[in-house]
């Protein structure tokens, strides 16, 4: 199932003869090794010898090796430098901060700074409310972690985390306009990490939650939400169950389906498979059965967790019990958020006629996506590699592009609809097809249409 991806791309300088078979030569052996030749291209070239630069997709770091080492084994070829372009592209961080007003002169100095700032200062001390208009406050999100389960990585902590939250500012940036910073949080107390983001929060205008372990999570941002007059967002909860919504209701399309009548299995009841289900759950989806690493849930069983209790206690009117695997037969939507190779084929084939499959665990899907779609109609994964990836980048620029404009205060379900509606609709009736039901990331009126949607219902 892994195939070459340009998260593991390597460019390897190697000298070589020069001579008419040997680019030839090494593109073979790069093949032969099961790697992806994307880009050759001649550094220096002499009469005798040339240097090349063999930009290369590799499975994985061990895969990228192997690929080194069959370069170097051929006769002739001397590696000089192998280049992780991953890394590369972290050097120094990902973001930086840059000032919107030029300071040529002495008299930007005095408006910008002092003496003129401390009349800025003195209108937001009259009304703060000000503080939305006359700062950074009116576009800027705090981007915050504990690093308590980043990606599949799981508690790495805060340190560890930042790459990845300075990748989500980069995109608030690149797809929505919206100023974020990453603020990585050396502590996973509950109560601390909600004085925290209390006491920085007059600097931004809303809060993304990003990364924090179940279920804690629930707690931080319920508590957030009721204490803050900004929104409070978690990604990994809210985030996905729009973009799963919306991926969903044009996959339900495609199958000529209602979310109403349809059997759904829901993998995976920490953050994301909690909110998933209580988003579809208050859109009418009634036939829900969610699965666990004990197994599904069931009224049945007590849980500690009051989040799965809840889920125990309203879904699964069929009082199904057993595995996934049990709870799959005969299932219309199988939702997967939860952890790699769970399924095989054959689960797949028990499920009813045109079957949908999103299978979101990353990098690595709870079933092959080539084998379920063998039985299913339609097959989505959280992977740029195949079609229909549903990622959250869909969703949260453009929700908080219209947050932010509308000044809200508080995030409701009729907003986390409005967006997956919104990011839907942009897939239009010719376009949607079985592999085509979630516009791409880089489709420019997504944001835009997201933000459109929200504003006009945000409170």
């Amino acid at each position: 199932m892994s195939v070459p991806s340009p998260g593991y791309s390597i460019t390897v300088r190697v000298e070589a003869p020069a001579a008419s078979g040997t680019t030839g030569g090494l593109a073979g052996a790069i093949g032969a090794a099961g790697g992806a030749l994307t880009a050759l291209d001649v550094v220096e070239s002499h009469h005798d010898r040339m240097v090349v630069d063999l930009t290369i997709d590799a499975v994985d770091v061990a895969h990228a090796d192997t690929i080194t080492t069959a370069i170097g084994g051929l006769t002739g070829i001397e590696v000089r430098k192998v280049s992780d372009r991953t890394f590369l592209m972290h050097l120094g961080g990902k973001i930086e901060v840059r000032s919107k007003v030029s300071l040529r002169n002495r008299d930007d100095l005095s408006r910008a700074y002092t003496p003129g700032v401390a009349r800025i200062c003195q209108a937001i001390a009259a009304n703060p409310a000000d503080a939305r208009r006359l700062t950074i406050k009116r576009n800027t999100v705090a981007v915050v972690t504990d690093g308590s389960a980043v990606l599949g990585l799981g508690n790495i902590g805060p340190a560890a985390a930042l790459p990845v939250m300075e990748g989500k500012a980069a995109l608030f940036k690149r797809f929505a306009n919206v100023d974020a910073w990453p603020v990585c949080l050396d502590t996973q107390d509950t109560e601390k990490i909600i004085d925290i983001v209390c006491a920085l929060a007059p600097v931004y205008g809303g809060i993304n939650l990003e990364d924090i372990a179940a279920p804690r999570c629930f707690e931080i941002e319920a508590r957030l939400r009721k204490l803050l007059d900004i929104p409070v967002f978690h990604d990994d909860q809210h985030g996905t169950a729009i973009v799963v919504l919306a991926a969903l209701r044009n996959a339900l399309r495609v199958v000529e389906k209602e979310i109403t009548d349809v059997r759904i299995v829901v993998s995976g009841v920490g953050a994301a498979g909690t909110a998933i289900i209580r988003l579809l759950h208050t859109l009418g989806a009634h036939d829900i059965v969610a699965a666990g690493r004990s197994g599904v849930l069931h009224r049945g069983q007590h849980y500690a967790d009051p989040n799965r209790q809840w889920i125990a206690a309203t879904t699964n009117p069929r009082g199904t019990t057993g595995s996934l695997k049990d709870a799959l037969v005969g299932a219309d939507v199988f939702i997967g958020v939860s952890a790699p190779r769970l399924l095989d084929e054959t689960d797949v084939a028990k499920m009813a006629d045109r079957a949908i499959v999103f299978a979101l665990s990353n990098p690595d899907p709870e079933v092959d996506p080539a084998a379920a779609g063998e039985h299913a109609a339609v097959v989505a994964t959280g992977r740029s590699d195949y079609p229909n990836q549903i990622n959250n980048v869909l969703a949260f620029p453009g929700f908080f592009r219209g947050l932010l404009d509308a000044g809200a205060h508080d995030i409701t379900d009729t907003m986390l609809i409005a967006a997956a509606n919104a990011i839907a609709d942009v897939v239009s009736p010719d376009e949607l097809n079985p592999t085509f039901i979630v516009p791409s990331v880089f489709d420019p009126t997504v944001a835009p249409a997201v933000a459109a949607a929200v504003r006009p219902v945000a409170t």
